[in-house]
């Protein structure tokens, strides 16, 4: 079993960037899959969700019209297209498949800094 995360980096203020999302070893497209993000001495805050077949969307207050969260069932990826990035949004980004928090499984986690 694998969660697969790709994408992050170096941007500057107002830029955009793409996470990506891949799950193996499991049935990737009936998992709920949420998009966290953590900063050092802070929670882990949740940034997005989309569960399976795409029919429930949830965004944090913070990132609602910035931050859009997709799945593309052929590929079993789930996206994380960021736009209108602010230094704000600077965290290492974890992505979290979990089926009824039964059977729950991370992504090793990918910087994102965003530059003023």
């Amino acid at each position: 079993v694998q969660v697969v995360q790709s994408g992050g980096g170096l941007v500057q203020s107002g830029g955009s960037l793409t996470l990506s999302c891949a799950g193996s070893g499991f049935t990737f497209s009936i998992y709920t899959i949420t998009w966290y993000r953590q900063v050092p001495g802070k929670e882990r805050e949740l940034v997005a969700s989309i569960n399976r077949g795409s029919s429930s969307i949830n965004y944090a207050d913070s990132v609602k019209g910035r931050f859009t969260i997709s799945r593309d069932e052929d590929k079993n990826k789930v996206y994380l297209q960021m736009n209108s990035l602010k230094p704000d949004d600077t965290a290492v980004y974890y992505c979290r498949a979990d089926l009824l928090s039964r059977q729950v499984y991370w992504g090793q986690g990918t910087q994102v800094t965003v530059s003023s």
